[in-house]
């Protein structure tokens, strides 16, 4: 008899275990980043997590009432991580695209920001097929810059060169290894032309735009069919854009206003 007892003891404890682990991770929203982007995720010289995203994503958590649990990975892993259930949000400088929308669902908007092509003064180049005919230009993995650049650019002639690294890109472009360097403006803004290494180089040209590839500005990813979890970050989002939270964050980070507008 006493080996029921116990055994019903133990079941007890085995689901109170459970449940307790249940409530816990529900309080818990894990970010997948790929932290190689300032100034929208970088770590610090002491490791630590930074950046504009890591921002909003503590306050999109403070108003959930959750906590940001922050997993690293290569941004161009993140889409098949987020699929794997290793984290719950891709929260990572990720423009929303009909490309990727097939495959993961998104946020509206949190954020816009133009894509430039950063070059050498002295090089006079134009972000266009025959204004870069000939030359190599840099771009993170991964990224919608890829994309656009795949499709516009190389097949008239331009060489891309794809790294894992925006600080690697910058380096190999001070270098003369490539002849310019494709990214969010303000990437290439704190990333390199505020730097004394920098001095030499500015934005080539107006802005590149096309839809399709870049998107219609950058979001929060989530899992098909995560469709609870997708309303409780829109309604958080918004109400950070309501009570001013996100355009304050913006105006730190960037002395201007990027969100986006429903």
């Amino acid at each position: 008899m006493k080996w029921k007892i116990k055994l019903v003891v133990g079941l007890l404890a085995a689901i109170g275990f459970a449940a307790s682990a249940s409530a816990q991770s529900s309080q818990v929203l894990r970010m997948g980043l790929n932290p190689t982007y300032p100034p929208f995720e970088s770590k610090s010289p002491s490791g630590d997590l930074q950046g504009f995203d890591i921002d909003v994503g503590n306050a999109i958590c403070k108003k959930l009432n959750v906590r940001c649990v922050w997993v690293e990975n290569d941004f161009d892993g993140l889409i098949p991580a987020l699929q794997a259930r290793k984290f719950d949000v891709v929260n990572s400088a990720m423009n929303i695209t009909e490309k990727r929308k097939q495959i993961i669902d998104f946020t509206p908007p949190i954020y816009i920001v133009p894509i430039q092509l950063v070059a050498r003064n002295t090089a006079k180049l134009q972000p266009t097929p025959a204004g870069m005919k000939g030359k190599t230009v840099g771009v993170m993995r991964g990224t919608t810059q890829e994309t656009y650049l795949q499709k516009h650019w190389a097949k008239s002639g331009v060489e891309i060169v794809s790294y894992q690294d925006q600080a690697q890109v910058f380096a190999d472009l001070i270098a003369g290894r490539i002849d310019g360097a494709v990214q969010e403006s303000q990437t290439a803004l704190d990333g390199l032309l505020s730097k004394p290494e920098g001095r030499d180089f500015d934005f080539a040209g107006p802005a590149l735009v096309d839809p399709a590839t870049l998107g219609v500005g950058t979001g929060l990813g989530i899992r098909k069919g995560d469709d609870a979890l997708r309303e409780k970050l829109v309604a958080a989002i918004a109400a950070l854009k309501q009570d001013g939270t996100l355009t304050a964050l913006s105006q730190r980070y960037f002395k201007r206003d990027i969100i986006a507008r429903d």
